[in-house]
């Protein structure tokens, strides 16, 4: 009984140990994608605009946390970006730090931003900050943002 005992335990602490690292290379491979996801999204950004670039990377139900308004969905979302009246708007970003849940199907990034812009009387608008971006794994297994 003993050997059943101490063989059920190996088995269990093997398969634990198994589980666990299968779980760990998961969670690596999924903050590598959602790094690339991001440093694509900024790339879209610089070259397309940010109205392409947001609507490309927003899942459907995704929403922008905007003085103090949440923009939620992506008709709002490219409604919102293309009613600007600012121009020659450049946002860049870079993610400092990725985490991605235990599961493995959100993840949370976030970094430093630089936003430039020119508004209606000529004047250049300067901003930096902080960014925060959740990702959620879609059906098609690509990353898209819930929330920026």
């Amino acid at each position: 009984m003993k050997t059943y005992h101490l063989t059920t335990f190996s088995i269990i602490l093997v398969l634990t140990a198994c589980q666990s690292n299968f779980t760990k290379i998961d969670i690596e491979k999924s903050k590598k994608e959602i790094v690339e996801t991001e440093l694509a999204f900024a790339k879209i950004a610089k070259e397309e605009g940010l109205s392409n670039a947001f609507t490309s990377y927003a899942a459907n139900d995704g929403v922008l946390n905007r003085n103090n308004k949440i923009i939620s969905g992506k008709p709002a979302i490219k409604k919102y970006l293309e009613s600007s009246s600012h121009t020659n708007i450049s946002l860049e970003w870079t993610p400092d730090f990725v985490d991605v849940s235990a599961s493995g199907d959100l993840g949370y990034t976030y970094g430093k931003f630089t936003y430039s812009a020119q508004d209606t009387s000529g004047q250049i608008i300067k901003s930096e900050g902080i960014f925060h971006t959740v990702w959620k794994r879609q059906a098609d297994g690509t990353w898209k943002f819930v929330y920026d």
